[in-house]
Formats: structure tokens, C-alpha cells, sequence
């Protein structure tokens, strides 16, 4: 799972408060502003190291290498620090997203890559303000341990909360830039694993349908060929059931290009095809579509297989008595609404395609909201970015409803 970025402190984050008799909080940060010195001598020598000697020889080859090496090991610096300020600080921040190695294109661009890391140069940072800090802590706090005993916990506490600034500050990742790379990494997983599944899928209704069907065909004519003069009230026979096979098998063609991407929905757009959708499901469905244009092909195709799956999941499932499906278009935004009368009970993790549906639309930054109470009625909400025909961003637009929440 792609790492996200760090939240509010919560309440969670914030320890009890101070007071006389120590606690065991109190005593884990007494033991964290101990060994602030000892990390932070560390921390200090490494990067001042590092940064020194590589950016003195960046006049040779190896002075980036070395530069890259240093910012690099400052991150696992960083990584430790979180770690140490999550025991016993009970700082709650995340990991900031690795360095795109193997996306990089070689050697020297994922060099350039470690060299302008902005999580490295701020654990860099951090590195350099930590020593007099660490000095300044573990000063105060092993002489109040024999001269300040009875305000020692109030001056702990006041020491680790700069601590925790600190490391929320300087430790966690960047920010929208890192939040919107991990959504990026996690929805690119999510696309490659569909498209993966949609060719086994295809791959499969070809080897066990169609094919199996021109297999037969095929064997069949060929024994009516040799029948042919021997018998030909058998001959005929069996060509009758050949193409009763033929049919049979461009029917199941059809069905299978239909599931790829429908005619109608090229042709005539989502009112015809979701109408022709709505047709074959086993329960009344009025359809409401309401878009002055239509939007990018993908998008279509996208809002397409979005109700098709979900009306297949209200004939299989919802034992309901009708269905609705509102199409709409609000600003940038286009909305989808499928209703139905039936039991309800359904959900994210039910096992009924629905999860599979969420990460596809999120894949593309849409969203997928079920309201599905036992007893039902449900309703599924989804939402999909408008693009125009031409594949860019739409302007705004009069709007039917102002969010997906506000139609529910």
C-alpha cells in the first residue's frame, strides 16, 4: 500500500497532561531528550559529512554520487527519527513515498532524482538544528533530574512538544505533492490490475464460448462433408445443426463486443445504451439521462460498464420490484445515480462487483457512495470527471444538482 500523508494530530497524538507524580509518559520523553545528544551527534556528523564532501568534489565524477549517497542515507536518518518519536513521543507520522528508482529512466536521472529529494535536504535539516537542541535538551534534563524534581515533568513536557513540532514539521512528507504521488502510484496499481483482469475475462469467453462453438462447427461440416454422397439426408442434417452453431456463435460474439464497448454507446451515446442496458435487466428500470453534450469516450465508457454492472447486481441480488438510473451533469462533474426498491444490505464488501467498481472510478479521481440499509431501498452514487469529446478538462456547466450527496 502507497504511503499517504500524515493528518492532524488527533487525539490520539496528544499525550496526558503533566503533573507531579511522573507517568509512563512522562518518563518516555525524559528518556527521548536523553538521547537526543547521542542521535543527534550522529545525525550531525553524517550529514555535515556527507554534504561537505559531496558538494566539495561535485567538480568531479564523483561528487554527485556521493552528494546522492548522503541525502539517501539521510532519509533511513529520518526514518529511524520517526520511528524513535512514534515510541516515545507517540508522534503519529508516515512514511514519505520511496524514491522512483526504477521509474527514473537510468542511472544519472535517478541520481538527479536522490539529489533533489526535498524529503532528504529537510532530514538534512533537521540533522543540523537537532545538535545544539540536543545539547540544550539533555543538559536540562539530567540536571532538573536532581535540581528541578518537582517542575520536571512540566519542563519535560514543554522540551518534547518542541520535539514533536519538529518532527512534524521537518519529517513529514511534502505535502500535496507527495499525497497526490502516492494516489497516483496506488490508482496506476489499480488500472493495470483491471485492464489485466478485463483480458483474462475476454480471453476466456473466447476460449470457452465462441471458440468452442467454431471448434464444433467446424468438426461438424466436416463430417457432412464425407456424408455427403453416402447419406445425404444426414449430410443435411448436419449442416441444419451447423448453423444452428453459426448462430449460436455470433451470438455470443455480439455479447462479447458488446462487452468491450457496445455499439450503441458509440453511435448514439449513454441515453441509448444505458435505455438498451435497462431493457434486458429483469426488473422495471426507468432511465433518466440529462447531459446537453457528451462527454470523452473514456468517461462514457467508463459511466457505461458503471451501470451495467450495478443493474446486473439489481437482477441478481436486490429482489427488487423496479429500478431507476439518473445520469446528470453538475459543473465539472458527471453524476450517476442507480435506485432500486429491493432488499438492500448491500456494500463495499459484499462480493457483488462493488468494490471492483469503487477502485475503478478511483482510478480516474472518481468517487462510488452505497447507502444500502437492510430492508433497503439502495442507492449507489457515482461520480466521474466531466471531459469534453476533445479529451481536456470541462468549463463549468448549468448544473441539475449540486453534489452526488445532495441527490442521494
Amino acid at each position: 500500500m502507497t504511503e499517504s500523508i500524515p493528518q492532524p494530530a488527533g487525539p490520539g497524538d496528544r499525550p496526558p497532561p503533566a503533573r507531579f507524580a511522573y507517568d509512563a509518559q512522562t518518563w518516555k520523553e525524559i528518556a527521548h531528550l536523553l538521547t537526543n545528544l547521542p542521535v543527534s551527534i550522529v545525525g550531525f556528523v553524517l550529514t555535515v559529512t556527507a554534504l561537505s564532501v559531496g558538494a566539495g568534489l561535485t567538480v568531479t565524477v564523483i561528487g554527485l554520487p556521493l552528494l546522492a549517497f548522503g541525502l539517501t542515507a539521510a532519509r533511513r536518518l529520518g526514518r529511524s527519527e520517526r520511528a524513535r518519536a512514534r515510541a516515545m513521543l507517540g508522534v503519529r507520522v508516515d512514511e514519505p513515498s520511496p524514491l522512483p528508482w526504477r521509474r527514473s529512466g537510468g542511472f544519472w536521472p535517478g541520481l538527479w532524482q536522490a539529489v533533489k529529494d526535498p524529503v532528504g535536504w529537510r532530514t538534512c535539516l533537521y540533522a543540523l538544528i537537532r545538535l545544539p537542541w540536543g545539547v540544550v535538551t539533555f543538559t536540562v534534563t539530567l540536571t532538573g533530574l536532581f535540581v528541578l524534581w518537582p517542575v520536571l515533568a512540566f519542563v519535560v513536557r514543554a522540551m518534547a512538544d518542541v520535539d514533536r513540532a519538529m518532527v512534524r514539521g521537518l519529517l513529514s512528507p511534502s505535502d500535496e505533492l507527495e499525497k497526490r504521488i502516492a494516489e497516483l502510484e496506488s490508482d496506476r496499481g489499480v488500472v493495470v490490475d483491471t485492464a489485466a483482469a478485463d483480458l483474462r475475462r475476454i480471453e476466456r469467453d473466447l476460449h470457452d464460448g465462441a471458440q468452442a462453438r467454431l471448434v464444433n462447427l467446424a468438426m461438424g461440416l466436416g463430417l457432412a462433408k464425407e456424408k455427403l454422397l453416402e447419406d445425404p439426408d444426414a449430410a443435411a442434417s448436419m449442416v441444419e445443426e451447423a448453423h444452428g452453431e453459426v448462430k449460436l456463435a455470433l451470438q455470443e460474439l455480439r455479447d462479447l463486443a458488446r462487452g468491450i464497448h457496445p455499439a450503441v454507446l458509440t453511435d448514439r451515446g449513454l441515453d441509448a445504451a444505458l435505455s438498451s442496458v435497462a431493457a434486458r435487466c429483469t426488473v422495471p428500470v426507468a432511465v433518466t439521462v440529462d447531459l446537453e453534450e457528451r462527454p470523452a469516450p473514456a468517461i462514457e465508457g467508463i459511466a457505461y460498464f458503471t451501470v451495467s454492472e450495478l443493474l446486473q447486481n439489481v437482477s441478481k441480488h436486490s429482489r427488487a420490484r423496479s429500478a431507476s438510473v439518473e445520469v446528470w451533469r453538475s459543473d465539472d462533474r458527471l453524476f450517476l445515480q442507480v435506485r432500486d426498491d429491493g432488499v438492500g444490505g448491500a456494500s463495499l464488501d459484499g462480493g457483488t462487483g462493488m468494490r471492483g467498481l469503487a477502485d475503478r472510478l478511483g482510478a480516474v479521481d472518481g468517487l462510488f457512495v452505497v447507502d444500502s440499509p437492510e430492508g433497503g431501498p439502495t442507492t449507489v452514487t457515482a461520480e466521474l470527471p466531466w471531459r469534453d469529446r476533445s479529451g481536456t478538462p470541462a468549463g463549468k456547466a448549468p448544473a441539475k444538482g449540486a453534489s452526488a450527496r445532495g441527490r442521494r
